[in-house]
């Protein structure tokens, strides 16, 4: 009888653990009613338009619904329809979420994890490849290969699609294609700074043309000096050391002692920039030294080892408009080039480092210049 009893409670309990599961399955069988479904249904059509999360809610419980053995035609329609709906509502949720990610949460992992997934789906998606590309500057301090991946080849593409003619109905919160086109090109040029100056150099002067933030950022010139330094500076200057060090002054060599001093005048140019957009703002003040010390010391070289003129030169630079890229001396000029010998890419200055003779330009130390529109 004892045994009985206890196979008898025994069983009563395995009936009471099993009621919750009876209960949703009950419960789901009443959520699934025909009636219900047909007011799921409803609730969709009614919300389709105006209240788009209200109609996914209604679409997502009818599809929950197993569909019945005896399902007509007209109901596997109805199926199909909300599938191919959901669908394009959750893809039109991350569209959505990419500029909030970017822009709000300033969350860029994330952002560019949804980044690449919507890329994936659709390449050539200007709006995606915009908003990623105009970041990517942000990024850089991250040393994420694959974000850094993703910003680059967005900034890239959307640059080409731009100036290919294509458009976007709506830039906020850029203000517009020259914002964009600035950003697009101020992040190539600072993910190219370190491997292909000389490229970086073209993609930096583009990004200061335009009447955005940039233009008035300190940064921004810093980069370019040390873009023309490590570049076509270091290049021609290694060229020269290579073949006229130690030898007798030519035409040759006084042809190509001119081209390097084109640069090194741009370079001052860039640098003196830098100095005189910094001003008294301390969050620059270290950055300023350092800029400082590569101007003085490329003035000196061209101006006979003084610095006479100089604070009057940053006085007045940003009232001059910024120089392009110089076209190559193929004779000399009028004027002789100034004596001496190019520093072969061995400066000493604060924000530049030497590696096999190429001066390098230091990483940034605040993060880059401020956002576009109140980013």
């Amino acid at each position: 009888m004892k045994k009985m009893i206890r196979l008898i409670a025994l069983g009563a309990t395995v009936a009471i653990l099993a009621l919750p599961t009876l209960a949703n399955s009950l419960e789901l069988q009443d959520q699934c009613s025909q009636e219900n479904k047909d007011a799921f249904y409803a609730a969709f059509r009614e919300a389709r338009t105006a209240d788009q999360p209200k109609a996914y809610e209604n679409a997502k419980k009818y599809l929950a619904c197993p569909p019945a053995a005896d399902a007509t035609d007209a109901t596997q329609k109805i199926i199909d329809y909300l599938k191919k709906w959901v669908t394009a509502y959750e893809e039109g949720s991350k569209q959505q979420q990419l500029p909030v990610l970017l822009y709000n949460q300033k969350d860029y992992p994330k952002a560019y994890e949804l980044g690449a997934q919507l890329l994936t789906k659709d390449p050539e998606n200007l709006n995606y490849l915009v908003h990623l590309g105009v970041n990517g500057y942000l990024i850089a301090n991250l040393k994420n290969p694959t974000m850094s991946a993703t910003a680059v080849s967005s900034a890239k593409k959307a640059i080409e699609l731009l100036e290919g003619g294509k458009t976007l109905d709506s830039w906020q919160p850029l203000t517009g294609k020259d914002e964009a086109l600035a950003y697009l090109n101020y992040t190539v040029g600072v993910f190219s700074l370190e491997g292909d100056p000389s490229s970086a150099l073209k993609n930096l002067l583009k990004s200061a043309q335009y009447e955005t933030l940039l233009k008035k950022s300190p940064q921004t010139y810093a980069y370019i000096g040390g873009a023309y330094e490590a570049g076509p500076y270091a290049k021609q200057s290694e060229a020269y050391k290579t073949n006229f060090s130690g030898k007798d002054e030519t035409p040759e060599s006084k042809l190509a002692l001119a081209n390097i001093n084109q640069i090194i005048d741009r370079m001052i140019d860039a640098y003196a920039r830098a100095v005189a957009l910094a001003g008294a703002d301390p969050k620059f003040a270290s950055q300023k030294a350092a800029w400082n010390d590569s101007l003085t010391e490329w003035y000196k070289y061209r101006h006979n080892k003084t610095t006479d003129g100089m604070n009057e030169f940053v006085a007045a630079v940003l009232a001059k408009p910024l120089p392009p890229e110089p076209t190559p001396l193929t004779s000399l000029p009028t004027e002789p080039a100034a004596s001496g010998t190019p520093a072969s890419g061995t400066t000493t200055s604060t924000n530049a480092a030497t590696t096999n003779g190429a001066a390098k330009p230091a990483a940034p130390k605040t993060g880059g210049p401020n956002r576009p529109n109140n980013r």
